[in-house]
């Protein structure tokens, strides 16, 4: 764990707001996972934007520091200067990114990318290697409407097959984000989406075959439908879910965790009382939390851990003010300078807002994890 001025203290003595990191749970919920995997007999390629940190990865990977997919080639370099191997760069590919990109597969092992157009595959066809084949994985949207190659498409299937022919290419497989389970509006239609999407992926695979292509990796994920495995996920070869290790309120909202499963938090402080109002003041604005998540809840920007009563009901830059759900506002327990923990709709970009992370037990500071941050 990284050392850091913090470590030793208590949480209290901390300058707010404050991300925290609860060490045990972060240990359960990666654990959880590699179980998971164990047990459907998949591989895990872990997706690390949302913690982008060392620790965290070792801790995904079961401190084998191999199998990860990043979300920018910052992470990528980050990772494979601390001496992890197999790493997937998991963005569609653009020429822009081939001088980083014949670093990274000179210096590891195994370094992959990723391609859903035709230029990237023409890119990658007339680029000389260094030294060993590009490692190729194809983006399939099987619904999810954001990268990839449609699964319907002939257009992926052709592109499929120029990457196996390439002498210069090694084609790996097929990698599929089924983040529109992120859109549903109940558990169970998390299910749907992971069947619908799993069904499209191994239609896909079928047709691959039917040319001649055989897919060694065969991967899909997110964390609502990772966290909700089905019989049918054992048809796959691997799956790449991120946001486990943290978890958050959304993750709570699709059934994906309970809200004890959450292993961050931002501490806030209350800075004044507004009784006229029925309203307090705390020193977390949208720069300590981000406002996404207004609209789902209740509770308005985030849930207090512990005051269910209590909404965020707006923010500005560095300030959120709070009111009651219902009746007056006990302020006598929520006294000027006290503290207040506030469960985050979306971890992954919360904790894109802190350069250092405090990791708790209880209420001391453990360590402080520092995340590599640019692309």
């Amino acid at each position: 764990m990284a050392e850091g001025a913090s470590v030793g203290r208590r949480v209290e003595e901390l300058t707010t707001p404050a991300f925290l990191v609860d060490l045990a749970k972060v240990k359960t919920n990666c654990a959880n996972m590699l179980a998971t995997c164990k047990t459907i007999g998949v591989s895990l390629r872990a997706q690390t934007k949302t913690h982008k940190t060392i620790e965290c990865a070792v801790l995904q990977t079961g401190e084998s520091k191999s199998g990860l997919v990043t979300s920018t080639l910052e992470e990528a370099e980050f990772y494979a200067r601390h001496g992890f191997d197999d790493i997937l760069y998991g963005y569609p590919l653009i020429p822009h990114h081939m001088p980083r990109v014949i670093a990274l597969t000179r210096q590891l092992k195994k370094f992959h990318v990723m391609v859903d157009s035709q230029l990237a595959v023409d890119t990658l066809k007339d680029t000389p290697t260094p030294g060993k084949p590009w490692s190729v994985f194809l983006k399939v949207d099987c619904g999810n409407k954001r990268a990839g190659v449609w699964w319907e498409d002939e257009a992926g299937v052709d592109m499929a097959l120029q990457l196996h022919n390439a002498p210069n290419i090694t084609f790996v497989g097929v990698y599929v984000h089924c983040g529109n389970t992120y859109g549903a509006s109940e558990p169970k239609e998390v299910l749907q989406i992971q069947e619908d999407t799993l069904e499209r992926l191994l239609k896909f695979v079928d047709r691959l075959k039917q040319r001649g292509v055989t897919c060694t990796t065969v991967g899909t994920g997110s964390t609502p439908s990772c966290r909700q495995p089905s019989d049918n996920m054992k048809n796959l070869t691997e799956i790449h879910p991120g946001n486990y290790t943290f978890l958050d309120v959304q993750q709570w909202s699709l059934g994906s965790c309970s809200q004890e499963d959450i292993a961050c938090c931002v501490a806030t402080r209350v800075i004044g009382h507004y009784p006229h109002r029925n309203q307090m003041l705390i020193d977390c604005g949208f720069v300590g939390l981000t406002k996404q998540g207004y609209g789902h809840m209740d509770t308005g920007y985030g849930v207090f851990r512990g005051h269910p009563n209590l909404k965020l009901c707006a923010m500005t830059q560095d300030i959120g003010f709070v009111e009651p759900l219902e009746g007056q506002l006990d302020y006598e327990q929520y006294p000027i300078g006290s503290l207040l923990y506030i469960l985050p709709w979306h971890s992954c970009a919360t904790a894109a807002l802190y350069p250092v992370y405090h990791v708790v037990e209880g209420d001391t500071v453990l360590a402080e994890w520092r995340p590599t941050r640019g692309w």
